[in-house]
């Protein structure tokens, strides 16, 4: 049973931690391959799913030491239909590992919870197409009907709200907003943008989160920005422009890299994670009421950490 879809704790402004860069840690530090960048293929074996209980334990454990919330994100970024069939699996196939993703965060859940950390099971919900450059623009009810069974799903477990992840285009983001919606599921939107603090739809910030709040009457609980480095959207969050006030969380790559340089990269970059929580303190300064912290490509538990120690 869900147990915090009708009051998400984060909403009350205590400060939230999330995880890390999960594909690019299992990738360059555990040495795993990930077809496809698909997170969710490791829970096929007992060795996989132990490998993510533990990456999990790890987050939450710091959330404890230092007394704050946390967000189980589920590592079901590409357990989608296209990305699905590019692995071979069939929508029951993807159905179950995003039921199995769910569980997998409740027992994480049910060993490190307490009174001053509470822990939100959130369903990740990745993009149809590239995360940094999607080969087409759905419309929106073509992205409600695409993400309709993933969340639809989501909504019969424990999750107590979905995340979109990665978004590219306002219009898969409406779509999103609006299936969960439908499924009675709290979302949050979490948009990419380029060094430029553009989405690579070419769409500002502004006018993205705009449209979808207008589109689905403010339906989001609220808006976030990942993959990209504080450098790319800082001068973009303008302090006290009202629209600011609907982001609430950051999940900043390691490296100031463009996203087509990191798609070149042989290596990881892994930036300077003292650099990096210094800056989300700076961001932190002008924009108080962000308060969901966590990481993304080439981020692990020592810079969520180093996040942690400079905003808390």
């Amino acid at each position: 049973m869900a147990r915090y879809r009708n009051s998400l704790p984060q909403l009350s402004g205590d400060f939230f931690l999330t995880d890390g860069g999960l594909e690019t840690t299992l990738i360059f530090h555990e040495g795993l391959d990930l077809p496809e960048f698909a997170a969710y293929d490791l829970m096929r074996h007992d060795e996989g799913y132990e490998t993510l209980l533990n990456y999990y334990r790890t987050y939450a454990a710091l959330a404890r030491t230092y007394d704050v919330g946390f967000i189980l994100e589920s590592p079901t970024w590409r357990t989608n239909p296209d990305w699905g069939t590019k692995i071979g699996d069939s929508n029951e196939t993807l159905a179950e590992m995003n039921r199995k993703a769910i569980a997998l965060l409740r027992a994480v859940r049910n060993e490190y919870e307490n009174d001053t950390t509470p822990m939100v099971i959130s369903g990740c919900i990745g993009p149809r197409g590239d995360g940094y450059n999607p080969a087409s623009i759905m419309t929106e009810a073509e992205a409600e009907r695409y993400h309709a069974h993933q969340i639809e799903t989501f909504s019969d477990t424990d999750a107590d709200m979905v995340a979109a992840i990665t978004m590219t285009h306002v219009e898969e983001a409406i779509g999103i907003t609006r299936a969960a919606q439908a499924a009675g599921m709290p979302v949050a939107i979490s948009f990419t943008v380029e060094t430029d603090g553009r989405l690579p739809s070419g769409q500002t910030l502004k006018d993205a989160i705009e449209q979808v709040d207008a589109a689905t009457g403010n339906a989001p609980a609220y808006y976030m920005i990942n993959c990209a480095h504080p450098t790319h959207f800082e001068d973009a969050l303008a302090a006290g422009a009202a629209w600011t006030g609907r982001i609430r969380g950051l999940r900043a790559n390691a490296s100031c890299l463009s996203h087509a340089e990191l798609d070149e990269a042989e290596e990881l970059d892994e930036g300077n994670p003292h650099e990096l929580g210094l800056q989300h303190r700076t961001l932190l300064d002008r924009l108080g009421h962000i308060n969901v912290l966590g990481g993304c490509c080439g981020t692990d538990h020592r810079h969520v950490e180093a996040i942690c120690q400079a905003c808390v």
